[in-house]
């Protein structure tokens, strides 16, 4: 499965930025979700190698995800290592620069049969990010 869902919001994307890479912010992004900074990455603490529980639904087993990319302004990439119920998954959100905002595009990609499950979880996702930001600023 891959999917991209992409949105224009008004903010700059050092705004869009400090949103995204606040994890543990994140619970802010739907009701339920906690979410917290198990190991941290390099050079910064949410940078490349961080790693973070995502309880999305008490009583469930929580999600791992671990950084893979972190370009500040720009990009920042995840895989699932633990928890996620597909094979190979992968976030991945860019952030580019506008004259009106910061045009926001997210990536999942998976090994999964089901049609439209990407598209439902990239716009999700996407949602909760834009939600988060547009309150932010």
């Amino acid at each position: 499965m891959h999917a991209t869902a992409t949105a224009t919001v008004a903010a700059s994307a050092a705004q869009v930025w400090a949103v995204l890479s606040d994890y543990e912010g994140m619970s802010g992004w739907a009701p339920g979700l906690k979410i917290t900074v198990i190991r941290p990455g390099t050079p910064e603490p949410n940078g490349v190698g961080a790693q973070r529980r995502i309880q999305a639904v008490p009583g469930m087993a929580p999600l791992v995800e671990e950084i893979i990319t972190f370009e500040p302004e720009q990009r920042l990439s995840y895989r699932g290592v633990s928890g996620v119920p597909f094979r190979n998954y992968v976030g991945d959100v860019a952030l580019r620069s506008t004259g009106s905002g910061t045009q926001i595009s997210y990536t999942v990609s998976a090994d999964n049969r089901l049609p439209g499950v990407a598209a439902v979880l990239a716009h999700g996702l996407l949602f909760g990010l834009k939600r988060a930001v547009n309150k932010a600023v």
